[in-house]
C-alpha cells in the first residue's frame, strides 16, 4: 500500500513538472512572439511602438477547436473600413467553448490570397467579442492560420496571438470588418488591446 501511494506520488510529481515545463515554454513563446511583432510591425513608427498593449496570456486562451469543411463556390463581399470590396469565400467553421460556453467561428479564404503561391492556403478569421469598444479595438481583431494546420478536423486557436487589423493604428486602411456571424457574445480577454495613442 505504501509503494503504492509513493507510486501515484511520484506519477503526478512527474506530470506537474511536465505541465510546468510546458506551461513555460508556451509563456516564452508568446513573449518573444510579441517581441517581434512590435518590432516588425511596419504601419507603427517606432517611436509609437510603446502604445502596443496586450491582455496578460491566458493558457485557457489556447484552445484545440473542432473544423467542420464549408464548400462554398460563391463566395461574397467583405464589408471593409475603406472603399475596397474584397471577395472572400467561407472555409469552414470552428467549434470550441470558452468558460464553458459553445462558441463557433466561420474561417474564411480571400479570393484574392487564393491566387497567390504564398497564401493560397491561408485561412483568415475576424471576429468581435464583448472587449471589442472597450478594452479592445472595436473594429475587432483578427485570427489567422494555414490549411496544414488543421489535423483531423482539429485546429489548435491562439487568442493570445489574436491581433489589431492596421487600422487601430492609423487611417486610410481598407480593413476587413467582421461578418455578424463573428460576433461573440464573450469577453476574450487575450491577445492585442486597444493601441493606446489615438489618430
Amino acid at each position: 500500500m505504501i509503494m503504492k501511494n509513493i507510486l501515484l506520488f511520484l506519477f503526478f510529481l512527474v506530470s506537474w513538472i511536465y505541465s510546468s515545463a510546458q506551461h513555460g515554454e508556451y509563456l516564452n513563446n508568446i513573449k518573444n512572439y510579441r517581441v517581434k511583432y512590435k518590432a516588425e510591425h511596419e504601419v507603427v513608427k517606432d517611436n509609437e511602438k510603446k502604445y502596443f498593449r496586450f491582455f496578460p496570456v491566458s493558457f485557457k486562451y489556447h484552445i484545440k477547436a473542432d473544423f467542420e469543411r464549408i464548400y462554398d463556390t460563391t463566395g461574397f463581399i467583405m464589408k471593409t473600413s475603406g472603399k475596397k470590396t474584397p471577395k472572400y469565400y467561407k472555409y469552414g467553421r470552428l467549434s470550441f467553448r470558452i468558460n464553458d460556453k459553445l462558441l463557433k467561428l466561420t474561417v474564411y479564404q480571400g479570393e484574392q490570397l487564393m491566387a497567390t503561391d504564398k497564401y493560397k492556403d491561408y485561412l483568415f478569421v475576424p471576429y468581435t467579442d464583448l472587449t471589442s469598444g472597450e478594452e479592445s479595438y472595436g473594429g475587432g481583431k483578427y485570427l489567422e492560420f494555414y490549411i496544414k494546420d488543421i489535423v483531423n478536423n482539429k485546429v489548435w486557436l491562439d487568442f493570445n496571438k489574436a491581433y489589431n487589423p492596421y487600422c487601430a493604428y492609423a487611417s486610410g486602411y481598407n480593413c476587413p470588418i467582421p461578418p455578424r456571424e463573428n460576433d461573440l457574445n464573450v469577453a476574450i480577454r487575450a491577445g492585442e488591446m486597444m493601441f493606446a495613442k489615438e489618430h
